[in-house]
């Protein structure tokens, strides 16, 4: 896929720093050329940097940051090593003699932090998985509150690198600079508070060896909306756009489905239907005309309207009385294209069942923890792995939205979402999405290239309207922006 980035687990990238090692013949030279890497990334961003001081740790990636501080004292600055306990690998050492040889200090933490313009995270790189304690702890603390910006050599210390949480203390980096490929748990999750800038370094390792490690995950960009939405044809019709029925609004959750409807035709569908309490029609055609309306108090109302529809959205504002439980039921046994959400994914939950081949499902982490039998914190914890135990125990499409959200279907590659704001973390926000997935799957989109999409568009969508502010940004702002970003140039 074409303005998507490979994304590693720590396995693949092990492997690749080995492959690089037998090939060179020496341990150092990957270290070497990460710590030349790590010292030109800083003077490109940081040039006026004068004093800059380094916090190593004992493994490989503190004998990158010795290596970056060579370099830096070698260059006329002032340059400080805080070491966190001896280097404890051949390369490490070999990286701490060459900066003392170059006549740099190294000083113990003892709990203060020295002058500095620039500080340099060298200090755990993908090795920890556990909280930080001690005078690690101590350590990070006192880098993050120093101050100053900060540079992470590979991960921020204290981030796990391949589930993208964090379970303790951890580094807030300004900027990271990543080694041979990037880490699929900078991506997403409480990662993307910590990581800053990425940029990634391959450090001219054979492009070969990529090739013959998994790739983990896919970072998609949002240049990517113009492979899934090419131009339309000059004879396109309605009818070639897809008629998505939206099926929601209990009493007390009309929004819900008004955003969904809106959501859909501003993403392209041809024709949008919505069965709502009939209390909700009159509300609903004065908000958006476009938009079919129909009273579905019982479900025999909704049969003709399933046998119309090419693909449906399910959940927002649906409720959970028997009212929505009709409703839901009876939409699964149509075996239509179908999407799932909110309370839909907590009627599954409740009810679990077989679903529609290509079913997608788009739940919030307490969405997810529900349909797993687990919590939410467990869901963040590894977010990679609770979308996949999702997709595979239905057997469909899952978007586990969040920051960095992830899309995941059983035997693909997941793709994991660039884009997106904390001004979106409002009510509503997947009420539009819910509209804007099924949209692209009722134009034909396969399941899982339509939530990728839909999420992508979705998250292009409100970095549009976050331009004028995040706090305070509505669903309904994302609407005008929807339609703009849906038609990209080629």
């Amino acid at each position: 896929m074409p303005h998507s980035v490979a994304l590693y687990d720590n396995a693949a990238l092990r492997d690749l720093e080995r492959r690089a090692a037998q090939a060179s013949g020496d341990d150092f030279e990957l270290m070497r050329r990460a710590g030349e890497a790590a010292w030109r990334h800083l003077l490109r961003h940081w040039p006026q940097a004068l004093r800059i001081v380094v916090a190593c740790g004992p493994g490989n990636n503190g004998g990158d940051g010795h290596v970056l501080a060579t370099h830096a004292l070698q260059a006329g600055r002032e340059v400080s090593v805080l070491r966190l306990g001896a280097p404890a690998t051949d390369p490490a050492r070999r990286a701490c003699a060459g900066y003392e040889a170059a006549g740099g200090r190294v000083l113990a933490f003892e709990g203060g932090w020295p002058a500095a313009d620039l500080v340099v995270d060298a200090v755990f790189g993908i090795g920890l998985s556990r909280a930080p304690d001690g005078a690690a702890a101590a350590l990070l603390a006192a880098m993050d509150a120093a101050g100053c910006p900060v540079l992470a050599l590979d991960v921020p210390s204290g981030v796990d690198a391949d589930r993208g949480c964090v379970p303790g203390i951890a580094v807030h980096a300004t900027r990271t600079l990543q080694f041979m490929g990037a880490h699929r748990g900078l991506a997403t999750g409480a990662a993307l508070d910590h990581a800053g800038e990425c940029e990634l370094s391959t450090l001219d390792i054979d492009p070969a060896w990529l090739a013959q490690v998994p790739v983990a995950a896919r970072l998609l960009r949002p240049a990517a909306l113009a492979t899934f939405l090419p131009p339309r044809a000059r004879d396109s019709h309605k009818g070639d756009n897809g008629h998505v029925l939206c099926i929601g609004g209990d009493h007390g959750g009309g929004g819900a489905i008004v955003l969904c409807a809106q959501a859909a035709l501003r993403s392209g569908a041809g024709l949008v239907s919505v069965a709502t309490r009939s209390g909700h029609v009159a509300a609903l055609l004065a908000r958006q005309p476009e938009a079919m309306v129909h009273a579905a108090d019982s479900s025999g109302a909704l049969q003709p309207l399933l046998q119309r529809a090419n693909a449906i959205a399910i959940g927002p504002g649906l409720g959970r009385s028997d009212w929505g439980r009709a409703l839901f039921d009876a939409a699964l046994a149509c075996g239509k294209p179908m999407l799932l959400d909110a309370d839909a994914l907590n009627l599954l939950a409740e009810s679990p069942r077989a679903l529609p081949a290509d079913t997608i499902l788009t739940p919030h982490p307490g969405e997810a923890a529900r349909l797993l039998g687990c919590d939410a914190a467990q869901v963040q914890r590894d977010r990679y792995a609770a979308a996949a135990a999702l997709a595979a125990r239905h057997a469909c499409v899952v978007v586990l939205k969040g920051a960095g959200t992830i899309v995941a279907a059983p035997g693909s590659i997941p793709y994991t979402i660039a884009g997106g704001n904390p001004g979106m973390a409002v009510g509503g926000m997947g009420d539009l999405l819910s509209g804007v997935i099924a949209a692209l799957r009722a134009q034909g989109l396969d399941a899982f290239d339509a939530a990728a999409c839909g999420v992508l568009l979705h998250a292009a969508a409100g970095d549009a309207a976050a331009r004028d502010g995040m706090r305070g940004m509505l669903p309904s702002d994302l609407l005008p922006h929807l339609r703009r970003c849906a038609n990209p140039a080629p």
